[in-house]
């Protein structure tokens, strides 16, 4: 069959295109659409087998960098992708590429990652501290976009959610079925370590809702040693409240990052994910993870791995890192448990699926 790989865009080496290298290698043969693509040279070897994704009239269009900013001309943008010749469309989305247009001859699956945050369950979060003309423009514009979108999601044959808390929001925001294949993990690049050291670590893009200044503003408080690694809008706010017992890694290669959360006390996550990949890695490692006991991180985190706390709050999160230190942890058990998120089980579980449905739609 012929298969078109459909990305929301292509700009780093994140979640959604851990999944998208997975696609390209189950699917070699197929093309590949992304709204743009701004892949360096490494990335498009990992993700995309050095080849280069069909973009949309954005990849042309000026401050290359705020693409997102293009927003209300996404759907205009995705639609006129021509799919026509394609058997199979296989998107991963969590913005606008499920939404390509398709005929009633071709099966199309969709890998969601979450339906469209800022049109949905985050569009307060998006919107209530813009100011007053601003706000009240985007809330239009993502009014249309959220009936769009609604429009659009009928059009997939079938939806695969990251996670069951995703699968809940498909359900809710879509009224679609779904069936849970959760991320790939390349949880083999993380290797076991069962000598830890006397600190604690988080690693994440420094952005808002990642709610790393939460963990930073519990540790100043708590006094305890924290490694924070990532770079991000937040760096300089975080870097202004950090006290001296907390140390700013900023951005540093994989291998680098690794040897820090291998030998780290714990892992500590802040973050509504909708499955949250980097608690997984952690646990890897056989490091145990203090996380917020909601959303995805509730699947990929138990009671044997790490400890949860309820509130997105400097108070829960020390009385978590508190109940933490009177615990052991088996680290080889961890290390297993994290194995179950592994990349070959992520493309078997899509391979047996895709080939299900195909067999049952054509044979």
């Amino acid at each position: 069959m012929q298969t078109a790989i459909v990305a929301d865009w292509l700009t780093t080496y994140a979640g959604a295109e851990k999944c998208i290298e997975s696609f390209t290698s189950l699917y070699p043969d197929s093309d590949v659409f992304s709204l743009v693509d701004f892949l360096n040279e490494k990335e498009r070897n990992i993700i995309l087998k050095g080849k280069y994704a069909k973009t949309s009239f954005i990849q042309n269009l000026p401050f290359k960098e705020k693409f997102r900013n293009y927003l209300p001309l996404f759907p205009y943008a995705v639609e006129n992708f021509d799919l026509r010749e394609y058997d199979l469309i296989l998107s991963s989305s969590h913005s606008v590429a499920k939404n390509v247009l398709a005929h009633s001859e071709q099966l199309h699956i969709c890998y969601c990652h979450t339906p469209m945050r800022y049109a949905w369950d985050m569009f307060l979060d998006y919107t209530n501290n813009l100011s007053f003309p601003k706000r009240q423009i985007v809330k239009y514009f993502l009014h249309k976009i959220r009936i769009w979108d609604y429009v659009g999601a009928g059009r997939v044959d079938y939806f695969i959610a990251n996670s069951k808390f995703i699968q809940k929001r498909i359900k809710k925001v879509y009224r679609k079925d779904s069936i849970v294949i959760y991320p790939p993990v390349d949880v083999d690049k993380f290797t076991l370590c069962t000598k830890k050291e006397d600190y604690y670590v988080t690693m994440s893009r420094l952005v808002g809702y990642k709610r790393v200044d939460l963990i930073v503003k519990a540790f100043n408080e708590n006094g305890k040693k924290l490694i924070v690694i990532g770079d991000g809008e937040e760096f300089e706010n975080i870097k202004k409240i950090a006290k001296s017992n907390i140390e700013l890694m900023g951005y540093l290669e994989e291998d680098e990052a690794i040897k820090i959360i291998q030998k780290a006390k714990a892992f500590v996550f802040a973050a509504i994910e909708d499955f949250g990949i980097t608690p997984v890695e952690a646990q890897a490692c056989g490091t145990p993870v203090i996380a917020l006991n909601k959303g995805g991180t509730t699947e990929s985190v138990n009671e044997k791995t790490g400890v949860f706390f309820e509130n997105q709050s400097v108070k829960s999160i020390n009385e978590a890192v508190k109940e933490f230190e009177t615990k052991k942890f088996d680290y080889n058990y961890i290390r297993k448990w994290a194995e179950r998120f592994s990349r070959d089980r992520f493309e078997r579980e899509i391979k047996e699926f895709v080939g299900k449905v195909i067999n049952e739609r054509y044979c």
